[in-house]
């Protein structure tokens, strides 16, 4: 069987002995990893540690071997390309075609996928050149993976951080699952839901929902490998934050709102999978309830949330802009999908079927994709990122013809 070729360009910064658990996972789902570090990643981690994890030999020179023409061979024969971390240094070299190393040729000469994933403090990713290098290299169809938040090095905190290798591999393993070199999502920012709203009955209770926020994850992971910048809304999931991604935390569905409404402005498309509770509590009770001593049970009052997909829909914010429902339904299922998909005047309504065993939670699904113009699109048991795909498929077109 063919073991798809990666190349692991590994640059000088502290995060690379990060690279290490990525590798790992790369050589242990069944690629075929060569590691071509620059001279200064080997001051923080050695070649002996490369050559051993990976199997492969390891060489920062394009004079190693010069009868196989490595500084050649290595970029033709890729199937993938992964920076980890990329330091602004080499996203400097990667966008002016500059060449002093092996790793610097390999990438002129790869014609495979290319992904960077950018460590450095926050002054120095924030900086005109870098951000000019990075739309550079995004607009030339390599996908750059938006930095984490976080700790960086000594006592600083803030954008710049290498975001989880488990992370980064899963974008990896995305891109080559679909097999295309060119980024389709590429310039596009999409905003996209997930998880389901929490509505406070008392300081220790709330009306909730069962949805685990893993297809709105899975949405918002393949957004990032086909090249989008996606900013997710994330309702009480309690899943690590994606690589790649803007995530906004809310817990309400006012919250939800609100922060909808505002990363809209700007955006190609908003996907709302998150599972919205309809209605809230009238009234907050600031004390516990308490249970009655007659063993009556108290009565909640309960009010409307706003009906946001409606809301977004009819009142888009830009031109063309794409906006996908979903709708999880446990009987009648695509006949209330068609009413809803109406209702809401949506351009795309995802529509499964649910229950205590089924979606929620789940790692595969099934589902039919109903589009405004009558079309329908089922798509079969499988992965999540499977039926994200397939919704990006769909929205992909919509984005460049407009959504008339």
């Amino acid at each position: 069987m063919h073991k798809p070729k990666v190349v692991l360009g590994v640059s000088g910064g502290i995060a690379a002995y990060k690279a290490c658990e990525l590798l790992r996972r790369l050589s242990e789902s069944g690629h075929d990893v060569r590691v071509v570090p620059t001279g200064s990643a080997l001051n923080f981690v050695g070649a002996a540690t490369w050559s051993a994890l990976s199997g492969n030999p390891v060489s920062t020179e394009v004079w190693s071997d010069v009868h196989e023409v490595p500084h050649v061979r290595i970029g033709q024969q890729a199937d993938l390309v992964i920076v980890a971390p990329a330091t602004a240094d080499i996203l400097a070299k990667a966008a002016h075609g500059l060449a002093d190393d092996l790793l610097t040729n390999t990438l002129l000469t790869a014609r495979c996928p290319v992904v960077f994933a950018p460590a450095m403090h926050t002054e120095m990713w924030e900086h005109p050149a870098t951000q000019e290098n990075v739309a550079t290299l995004r607009r030339r169809g390599a996908v750059v993976i938006e930095p984490a938040v976080g700790r960086l090095t000594g006592v600083d905190t803030g954008k710049g951080r290498l975001p989880d290798p488990g992370e980064i591999f899963e974008i990896c393993r995305r891109i080559l699952v679909r097999g295309v070199s060119e980024p389709d999502l590429a310039g596009r920012h999409v905003v996209i839901s997930a998880g389901g709203t929490r509505e406070p009955l008392d300081p220790v209770r709330y009306l909730g929902n069962r949805s685990s926020g893993k297809q709105g994850y899975a949405l918002a992971r393949t957004a990032a490998a086909r090249g989008a910048r996606v900013t997710l809304i994330e309702a009480n999931t309690g899943i690590p934050d994606p690589a790649g991604v803007d995530v906004v935390h809310v817990s309400t569905a006012v919250q939800l709102r609100e922060a909808v409404l505002k990363a809209a402005a700007d955006a190609d498309a908003v996907v709302m999978a998150a599972a919205v509770a309809d209605f809230r509590p009238a009234e907050y009770a600031t004390g516990k309830i308490k249970k009655k001593d007659d063993g009556g049970a108290p009565t909640v009052e309960l009010v409307r949330n706003p009906d946001i997909l409606a809301e977004i829909s009819a009142g888009r914010a830009r031109p063309g802009q794409v906006i996908v429902g979903f709708a999880a339904e446990t009987d009648d299922v695509l006949a209330n999908g068609r009413d809803k998909l109406r209702r809401k005047g949506c351009d795309l309504l995802v529509v499964n079927e649910v229950g205590e065993r089924k979606t929620f939670g789940a790692e595969a699904s099934e589902a039919v994709v109903l589009a405004a113009d009558g079309a329908e699109t089922p798509v079969p048991y499988g992965p999540k990122e499977d039926l994200a795909d397939t919704v990006w498929d769909l929205v992909a077109p919509r984005m460049t013809t407009g959504n008339g």
